[in-house]
């Protein structure tokens, strides 16, 4: 009887448990479902709906290799992406604590938005889930164990505004016409191998620097001053992403894998690795 009365127990809780994070999907879900339909649901009329190579005439030398190097004249202008990642979080500045994860991002490109849904496994079946994303001028980051515990949570604030937008922007490789000047971004030379971006939405303006190989395509996008979380205090920090197995999809050259790291005064600090593993486009219409 007794063991009877234990073998209960350990089975209402095994179910409460399993009810819980059942809720916790679920209701994360639906919150990241909501955010996604407001981007459809703000964008805005692309045009041109094409690219059309003249466009680049004038540009810094080396963004119009770029561009000659990822996109034919004529190629359809991105209006949304979806794609799936999968590679490792870190979640300390300890070097063993690089965590996998997998994550599906949409990208709307006018406006400017995106929303970046993440599972860092921590441990076995216990995930932290995360939303990285930006729309309407609002810069949002939310972590929660499980979806339920938050452990992180920061949004609304200029700084996440310009820090999501910064992101946007850094990640054009993956979208690449929307890099160019018809879809609002402005391109000052630095040298023979970088230049400066810019782009303003609303009251948000952001910059990065890219830099271009022999092929011209992007290697490196950084930013002097991104704001980083430090006990919970946004801190302008160095900042730099890497980008590398470029190959076609939908007629555009895009890079497939990526390191992101902080430069800090002792060294860089590596946090993010990963490849896109599917990756879907809509165009303009």
């Amino acid at each position: 009887m007794k063991l009877t009365i234990v073998a209960v127990i350990l089975i209402a809780l095994a179910a409460g448990v399993a009810g819980a994070v059942i809720y916790g999907v679920s209701r994360w879900q639906a919150k990241n479902d909501d955010f996604r339909a407001k981007l459809e649901t703000a964008r805005i009329s692309i045009t041109p709906t094409t690219y059309d190579a003249r466009e680049i005439e004038g540009l810094p030398l080396p963004v119009q290799r770029y561009f000659r190097a990822v996109l034919q004249d004529g190629q359809p202008i991105v209006a949304v992406v979806r794609l799936s990642q999968q590679g490792q979080f870190r979640i300390s500045e300890a070097e063993d604590s690089w965590r996998p994860f997998e994550a599906t991002q949409m990208i709307t490109t006018c406006p400017p938005g995106f929303d970046w849904d993440a599972r860092v496994k921590m441990a076995p079946g216990v995930k932290v889930f995360v939303q990285d994303a930006y729309g309407a001028g609002t810069g949002i980051l939310h972590a929660a164990v499980l979806g339920l515990v938050t452990v992180a949570a920061m949004r609304g604030t200029p700084e996440m505004a310009q820090g999501e937008l910064m992101r946007y922007l850094a990640e054009g490789p993956w979208y690449p016409t929307a890099l160019l000047p018809s879809q609002g971004v402005r391109w000052e030379a630095i040298d023979d191998s970088s230049a400066r971006a810019t782009l303003t939405d609303g009251d948000v303006s952001v910059s990065i620097e890219f830099c271009f190989d022999e092929e011209g395509l992007i290697t490196t996008a950084r930013s002097q001053s991104r704001y980083r979380a430090v006990d919970g205090v946004l801190q302008p920090t160095p900042w730099q992403g890497r980008f590398s197995a470029y190959a076609n999809r939908a007629g555009m050259r895009i890079p497939l894998e990526g390191e992101v790291e902080w430069q800090l005064p002792d060294g860089p600090l590596p946090y993010w690795r990963g490849r896109i593993t599917e990756i879907d486009y809509q165009w303009a219409q």
